[in-house]
């Protein structure tokens, strides 16, 4: 993505990525996840901000702090940190609410060609399948890996 993005650091394991927001509402932790599903070599995409009191992170708290293009540009750019590390790696993504998945569908289908010059990008249908990812689809969650792959669900 050819935006502004937040400089972050990560763990040795590139699981785990650190950022702050800063606007209006002050500086704001950030942190994206990488989390091993059940599947061999799925990886759940996790984001959202850091509840220092709890330790946890918030998928629903809402920022509002103006960045959010840029937000989006620097959790892109830890997909390529994570995936350079773990090339054989799929990456399953999905909004904790309708609005935030359809911020991703919007953000994926923005910068499409982008995003497709390195990897497969897939939706999952209200019909329960995974397709070829589609710009203007509502999709439930989505799913990425490397090119280098050479697979094709």
């Amino acid at each position: 993505m050819h935006h502004p993005k937040y400089l972050y650091k990560s763990e040795v394991e590139l699981t785990i990525f650190e950022f702050f927001s800063e606007g209006p509402r002050g500086r704001v932790k950030k942190v994206v996840q990488y989390s091993l599903t059940g599947t061999k070599n799925v990886y759940n995409l996790g984001f959202g901000d850091f509840d220092e009191d709890t330790g946890e992170i918030s998928d629903l708290s809402v920022t509002n702090n103006g960045d959010s293009l840029r937000v989006l540009a620097t959790v892109a750019s830890t997909v390529y940190a994570f995936m350079k590390k773990y090339p054989d790696a799929w990456i399953f993504v999905t909004g904790s609410t309708p609005a935030r998945n359809r911020l991703y569908r919007m953000g994926i289908s923005n910068n499409l060609d982008e995003i497709s010059a390195d990897f497969f990008v897939y939706g999952y249908t209200t019909d329960g399948l995974w397709e070829v990812f589609t710009a203007g689809v509502a999709y439930e969650a989505f799913l990425l890996t490397k090119k280098s792959n050479n697979f094709v669900l």
